[in-house]
């Protein structure tokens, strides 16, 4: 596949943890900055009556088609992690090989973004989660995406040293309120104890990026 010059894969420590608004936000100011930017949902489940899907959104923030960021196939129409989906609407089973495979770019690709389903081990296809993907696709750089508030510290300790095993990783604390003690403790945790690398800011992020 044509590589964008700079890839990244969006994950996160559990569903829910704003994923999308962080790889769509991280996306529009890239392209503020003039880069061109193009968004992937390797696969993705959502609830029947949904008005809009995480494709969407990355499409809206990119400026590509929803079925560009997802392949319509990889849409699965139940709540449940996309292999699960997969398996309750009776549709074929599918690896992480074969999402690595289907992920195409346009030429001159300034940053790619590639957001995960659910959690780092949330089951992401037959067999395989983010960390088997980011394993697969060796990314310039991971965002790791976590709550600010209580259980971040646990959680980010579980899945960081994974994750760094393939590429640089950097912690991205949403939803942080700097005047909120817990938040920063949080923060201040992680970067002294565990030498880890944590934003709060949609612009620290992109200075990360834009540097790699």
């Amino acid at each position: 596949m044509t590589r964008p010059r700079c890839l990244v894969v969006v994950t996160g420590t559990d569903t829910e943890v704003g994923k999308t608004w962080v790889s769509a936000a991280l996306a529009c100011t890239l392209r503020a900055d003039e880069l061109r930017v193009a968004a992937r949902k390797p696969a993705q489940s959502f609830a029947p009556g949904d008005q809009s899907t995480d494709a969407d959104v990355l499409g809206e923030a990119t400026g590509e088609a929803a079925e560009v960021v997802c392949l319509r196939h990889r849409w699965y129409e139940v709540p449940m992690a996309p292999p699960m989906a997969a398996d309750a609407l009776g549709r074929p089973a599918f690896t992480i090989t074969d999402l690595a495979r289907e992920l195409t770019w346009p030429d001159g690709v300034d940053v790619g973004i590639i957001e995960t389903a659910g959690g780092v081990r949330s089951p992401l296809a037959s067999g395989g989660d983010a960390i088997d993907l980011v394993d697969t696709l060796r990314p310039d750089h991971v965002v790791l995406v976590a709550d600010a508030g209580l259980g971040t510290i646990n959680a980010v300790r579980l899945a960081h040293p994974v994750l760094s095993r393939f590429a640089p990783v950097t912690v991205f604390l949403n939803r942080y309120d700097a005047d909120d003690d817990l938040h920063e403790r949080n923060r201040a945790w992680i970067v002294e104890n565990d030498r880890t690398a944590v934003v709060t800011t949609i612009d620290e992020l992109a200075t990360v990026v834009r540097d790699d």
